[in-house]
């Protein structure tokens, strides 16, 4: 049986998009598998008693935007800050992120938002951007906000969220290989010996 990697991830944190863009390397190298599970990470903070680093510490957020773009030039991806990030709903992109799961199509939906995100930064609070990305990556843009927007969904991120504080998490990125728990995209190569192990 294949080792899985349980990617548990906020939109609204970019050191998630950058594990984002390595873990299905990671996945192919090792045969594993990626469940994608969102939560809210404010939420979570709440519940576990942490809180953001922005918040935290004024120049360990000033470090903080450093530290992604060398971590970006080592991945060799594209990064920038998003200059509409304040305006985004991203519970919603959350909530849509579980339909897309759901669907069997969460790594594309994973993909095409982060991309839009912090790949080539989009201002998503705009709905026509945020309809056209999801329907360039091929999905039903608008019935689909529609659908996240229903009690259902709400409900099943709350719980997602929950159940995520449950298992010991405490902020975004974090990756578990069986019952072992990796947070940061600074830990991954911890994470591919796991993998290896279980392979």
């Amino acid at each position: 049986m294949s080792a899985q990697i349980d990617f548990y991830f906020d939109f609204v944190s970019p050191y998630s998009y950058l594990a984002s863009l390595v873990l299905p390397r990671l996945a192919a190298e090792h045969g594993a598998s990626i469940s994608y599970r969102p939560f809210t990470l404010l939420e979570l903070m709440a519940i576990v008693g942490n809180r953001p680093t922005s918040l935290e510490c004024k120049n360990k957020g000033a470090y903080a935007m450093s530290d992604l773009q060398r971590w970006a030039k080592h991945y060799k991806v594209n990064f920038a800050p998003n200059p509409y990030w304040s305006k985004i709903d991203f519970p919603e992109l959350g909530r849509a992120a579980l339909l897309a799961i759901d669907a069997g199509r969460g790594a594309d939906y994973v993909q095409s938002i982060y991309g839009a995100l912090f790949g080539e930064p989009r201002d998503l609070s705009q709905r026509s951007l945020l309809i056209g990305t999801l329907d360039a990556a091929g999905f039903q843009g608008a019935q689909m906000l529609k659908q996240a927007g229903t009690e259902a969904y709400v409900a099943k991120l709350e719980k997602s969220t929950n159940a995520a504080a449950e298992r010991g998490i405490f902020g975004s990125p974090t990756m578990f290989v069986g019952g072992e728990m990796f947070f940061g995209n600074d830990r991954l190569d911890f994470m591919a010996l796991a993998l290896r192990a279980a392979a």
